[in-house]
Order: structure tokens, then C-alpha cells, then sequence
């Protein structure tokens, strides 16, 4: 063959094999090398854009419709998964004490973070995880004390909607609900704000509540996060947590019935008005059934100071000069001094108020079985009683959470607080086992919240080194391991519990908030055995039984009553000697508190803990 010949059979050749290659292929073979292909780099930027929008219509689209509700679940799921990662990252033997100090304010940060940008039921679970709080790393309580129930208020084109939704009217005019309706709301928390309105055809004016329109829509999803949340911290860090899952979500359901809320004011009404050691000195607002609905609820409209703003409460009482300046609400707001200038003082000082406060929620645990779970200051106006001008009236607000006691539990708590006074630990050795509750000396500690000593057979079981002694990691892996003697059959567990620590800690906090100047713990024992003594179905010997109990139990709770008014004393002579108040003696039990978790648990309790 010629050389020409060759070379014409090779170019012949090196064409076919070109003109089989694939499109893509010659024109990547034609582009110079390192240079990006121009319709790949475009289908690119067309996916991002479709996706982009995509995302966008979805988020639009949860925010109008679900009320946000996957982007809420989103972040919680996310926030938890950062949460989990850092602890098993960075809560290890070798991390030091600043090391986990530092973990937890980066973990306090996400929780509140993630708890009020999501709001509504968010808030209801930060403050039930937070009425338990005393355990938690000391930066952690600090954010749950901080925790407020408020919230901006919705605009009144919503307000509107709703009311055309529950009654098919507006909430004025001609054709509506009533003769006015303020359209600015005069409180707004996580998942309602209250208006004030007229009824029409006399001069009558109420409070009316509205659900948020977002809170039915968030409910069930934010319930199952909840949930699924509990589980996975259960999982992780073996400790238990989603015993309380269906109780809380149950009451947390009820109290997003305003129906139901309806029905919880009234029947607290019945019964205070059928006591005769609080009828007249407690006063729960009417509530109109006609004008409530699953998400509007209209009940009287009280004139009063908040037990929150308490330099109007020390004024309104006739003891304004013992304003306490490490209270936060110390100052009154504009329209409590407007109230407070034109209202004689009333009689009986601030004792008068705790001391009925005391004894209502004393009364609704031991004899009546059904307690108000959310006294704070906010939900307790104090006014001039309307029969006795100069004597005060506490006005009891907010009925939406309620508990049930069934007479066992009832029985036995009762029992349970008259052996603490006691110190009958055979009693609460017994209760507190049938309860699936270890640790009886600890559980005893944390409802007196003053210290129990331990039994000499019980410090023989110690675990070594104290506390104290060890560093924060060894601390909260022995704080770990005795909350899980603590729970030790979450199955047993009243799970009344955990409302009525969250109201036996919200009174405290109360009492404190006024300077202590009352008892509680003195009273709240004497409602238990009294209670005792007038349980119905007790045969003659049993009730002859109980009296001589009760007996032996007031000589006891004298001595206690001596504690007090020494604390009382020294409270009074620093007042008289420097000006300032005193640490009362709920101050005294807290720093009690205080010394025990750090003993027993290494926790370093924060001063808003105990504050309800």
C-alpha cells in the first residue's frame, strides 16, 4: 500500500469513529479544557430556581394555611438534634468545668430561643418542664424563669373572623355579640388576649377571651413534637421523660376548651361559696355561658390590683414603705396609683392576703380534690370586698387549668404532708413507695422545700465522695444517676404531681414575693390533717382515730410556728435596725433548697427558681 493510500484509509477512518461519538461528546472534546459547560451550569441554575420557589410557595403556604406549623416542627426538631450532637460532643470526662458551663448557657440559649420565637403551646410546655426545674443546670433555670406568658396581640380583622366563625356575628354593631367591644385587647398572652366589651341593653361590662386563630391549627402537631422530643431525650440520655407526655397533653388539650374553662370557673364558684371559712373573702368572676364558645370565653369584669404588681399590692395594704428592692414589679403601673389614690387602705396587711391564699389552695387539695394549677401573680386581683369595704377580697382569674384528685391520691397526700411536719418517716417511707418514688428524704426536702435530714441507714448507702467534691461532669453524672433512684416507677407515679408541685411552688413564690409574711408551710399542714379529720366514710372509732392524731399534730406544727416567728423577728429588728428588709422565711427555706441540691445533686440552684 502507498503512503498516500494509507493516510486517505486512516482519515477516512478517524472520521466514522468521530461521527459515531455522541453530541455531548464532540462538544466537549471541542471545548477547551477546564471551561464549564454553558447548558450544564444553565440546568443548574433552573433547578435552583424551581426548587427556590418551590420552598418559597411551601413556606407560604404552612405560614397562610397551617399556621406554620412544619417550619415550627422543623425548627424544634432541628434546635433538639443541635442540643443532642453537643452534649455527646462535648459533655465528656476530659471537658472542664468552664467547658460545661459553657455547654449549658449554649443549650439554656437554644431552649428559650426555640421556645418563644415558636410561642402558643411552646410557652404551656416551657412552663411545665420549668415548674420541675430546680434539677436543671443552674444557666438553664435562669431562661425558664424568664419564661413569660405574653405575647403580641393579633390584629382585631382576626378577632373579627373568629367571632363570625363561633357565633356567626361580629363582636359589635347592630348585629353583633355586644354593645361595645374594645378593639384594643387589655392583655395578650401565648394563646389568647382579653377585650373588654359592654353588653347590650345595660350598662354591664365584661372580660372577653379569644383563642388565637393559629393555637387550634398548631395543637395536635405540636403535641406529637412534644411527644416525639420526650422519647428521643428519654432515648439519649436514659432518663425518664415521656411518663408525663399524655397527662400534660391532656390538660393541655382541656385548657384550650374555653368551654371547659367556663365549667372549671362555675363549679370553683359552688365551692366557694359553700365553704364558710372563705365565702366573701374569695371571689371567682361570673362567667356568661350564653356569650362563650369553644374559643370565647366572657366573664365579668373585675376592677382590682395583680398580686404582679406588687408595690400597688404593699400600698393598697397599708405597707407600702416595705417595698422590697430586689422585686422586679416593684413599680405600679399608671393605672394602679390612678386606683390606688382614690381606694382607702384596707385592713389586715398583706398577711390577710396570704393567709387566704393559702388556706384556698390548702382547701381545694385536701378537701375539695379539685385545684387551680396556675396561681401566679397575674391570675390574683386583690379588691376592696364589696359587703366588708375595708377588708380585701382575692379574685381568683383563669380557670383553664384544673386537676381532679381521686380520693385515694387525696388521702394520701394528705397523710403524706402531716408525717412531713412530723418527721414520720415511716409514713413517707410508705406513701412514697406505693408512689414508685425512691429517695423518700429527698422527695420529703423537695415539697417542704426545707431540708430532711437522712436516716443514719441511709447515709451508711452513701456513694463515696461528697458532691462537692467533684467536678461538674462527675457532679451531673451522680445527679444522673440519682434521679433514676429518685423516678424509680414512673408507672406508680401520680402524675398529679407534677401540676400540684408547679401550684404548691407558685404560693411559695407568692408569700415570698410579699415578704413571707405568713406561715405556709404551718397552714398547709393544718388543711392536711384537718381534712383528715373530716373525710367522709369513716367509721366512728377512725374519725375518734383522726381527732387524736390531729391533736397530737398541732403540738408539732407549734413548734414550726416558733421557727417562724423567729425568722419573723430577725426580719423585723434588721428592718428597724438598717431600713431594709430582711431575708422571711420563705427566703430562708429557699437558701435550705439551695444547699440541699447542691449536697445531694451538685446544682446550683438560680434565685429565680422558687419564684413561680
Amino acid at each position: 500500500m502507498s503512503v498516500n493510500t494509507f493516510l486517505r484509509h486512516g482519515l477516512s477512518r478517524r472520521l466514522v469513529f468521530h461521527s459515531r461519538l455522541p453530541h455531548q461528546h464532540l462538544s466537549t472534546v471541542s471545548n477547551p479544557v477546564g471551561l464549564k459547560n454553558p447548558s450544564r451550569s444553565k440546568t443548574y441554575a433552573r433547578r435552583s430556581i424551581y426548587l427556590a420557589a418551590v420552598l418559597g410557595v411551601g413556606y407560604v403556604a404552612d405560614r397562610e394555611l397551617y399556621a406554620s406549623t412544619v417550619t415550627r416542627n422543623l425548627h424544634t426538631f432541628w434546635t433538639c438534634a443541635l442540643i443532642a450532637f453537643d452534649y455527646k460532643l462535648n459533655f465528656t470526662p476530659d471537658s472542664s468545668s468552664d467547658d460545661i458551663t459553657a455547654l449549658h448557657e449554649r443549650v439554656g440559649n437554644r431552649v428559650f430561643s426555640l421556645l418563644t420565637s415558636n410561642g402558643g403551646l411552646y410557652i404551656k410546655f416551657g412552663q411545665a418542664i420549668g415548674a420541675n426545674a430546680a434539677l436543671l443546670p443552674r444557666p438553664i433555670q435562669a431562661k425558664f424563669a424568664r419564661l413569660f406568658d405574653d405575647a403580641p396581640q393579633i390584629p382585631y380583622a382576626e378577632v373579627q373572623r373568629v367571632f363570625e366563625s363561633e357565633f356567626g356575628l361580629p363582636p359589635s354593631g347592630p348585629d353583633g355579640v355586644f354593645a361595645e367591644f374594645e378593639q384594643q385587647a387589655v392583655a395578650s398572652a401565648s394563646v389568647a388576649q382579653v377585650h373588654r366589651a359592654r353588653l347590650k341593653g345595660e350598662d354591664t361590662w365584661v372580660a372577653v377571651k379569644v383563642q388565637k386563630p393559629a393555637v387550634s391549627k398548631q395543637m395536635e402537631p405540636d403535641l406529637a413534637a412534644f411527644r416525639a422530643v420526650m422519647a428521643i431525650y428519654e432515648y439519649m440520655f436514659e432518663l425518664p421523660a415521656s411518663f408525663m407526655v399524655d397527662f400534660v397533653s391532656r390538660h393541655l388539650r382541656q385548657e384550650l376548651d374555653f368551654e371547659n374553662e367556663a365549667q372549671n370557673a362555675m363549679r370553683t364558684a359552688t365551692f366557694v361559696a359553700d365553704d364558710p371559712t372563705l365565702a366573701g373573702r374569695v371571689y371567682i368572676p361570673k362567667v356568661y355561658p350564653e356569650y362563650t364558645s369553644k374559643r370565647v370565653m366572657t366573664a365579668e369584669w373585675i376592677d382590682g390590683v395583680r398580686m404582679s404588681d406588687r408595690a400597688g399590692i404593699m400600698n393598697l395594704m397599708g405597707e407600702g414603705r416595705r417595698v422590697h428592692h430586689r422585686t422586679s414589679s416593684s413599680s405600679p403601673s399608671a393605672d394602679s396609683l390612678a386606683s390606688l389614690t382614690s381606694s382607702p387602705v384596707l385592713k389586715g396587711g398583706v398577711k390577710a392576703i396570704m393567709e387566704t391564699m393559702v388556706e384556698l389552695f390548702g382547701a381545694q387539695i385536701f378537701r375539695w380534690g379539685w385545684v387551680h394549677c396556675d396561681p401566679h401573680p397575674g391570675n390574683i386581683l386583690i379588691r376592696a370586698n364589696p359587703t366588708i369595704p375595708d377588708r380585701p377580697q382575692l379574685v381568683l382569674l383563669d380557670h383553664g387549668l384544673y386537676i381532679r384528685m381521686n380520693p385515694t391520691f387525696q388521702r394520701q397526700y394528705a397523710q403524706l404532708w402531716k408525717a412531713l411536719l412530723a418527721m414520720d418517716m415511716d409514713t413517707i417511707t410508705d406513701v412514697t413507695s406505693k408512689w414508685g418514688i425512691g429517695a423518700p428524704d429527698l422527695f420529703a426536702s423537695a415539697t417542704l422545700m426545707r431540708p430532711v435530714k437522712f436516716s443514719n441507714d441511709q447515709k451508711e448507702k452513701g456513694e463515696g465522695a461528697s458532691v462537692e467534691e467533684l467536678n461538674q461532669y462527675e457532679a451531673s453524672v451522680r445527679m444522673k444517676e440519682r434521679l433514676k433512684s429518685f423516678l424509680v416507677d414512673t408507672d406508680k407515679m401520680p402524675k398529679e404531681l407534677i401540676f400540684i408541685g408547679r401550684n404548691m411552688r407558685i404560693v411559695q413564690g407568692n408569700n415570698q414575693m410579699l415578704g413571707s409574711p405568713v406561715n405556709r408551710i404551718k397552714i398547709t399542714g393544718f388543711s392536711a390533717s384537718t381534712a383528715l379529720t373530716r373525710a367522709p366514710h369513716l367509721t366512728l372509732v377512725q374519725r375518734i382515730r383522726e381527732y387524736w392524731h390531729h391533736l397530737v399534730f398541732l403540738t408539732v406544727v407549734y413548734s414550726i410556728d416558733a421557727a417562724f416567728w423567729v425568722s419573723r423577728a430577725k426580719q423585723w429588728l434588721r428592718a428597724l435596725w438598717s431600713g431594709e428588709e430582711g431575708l422571711g422565711f420563705e427566703d430562708e427555706l429557699e437558701k435550705s433548697m439551695r444547699e440541699i441540691a447542691k449536697k445531694n445533686f451538685g446544682v446550683e440552684m438560680d434565685s429565680t427558681t422558687f419564684a413561680g
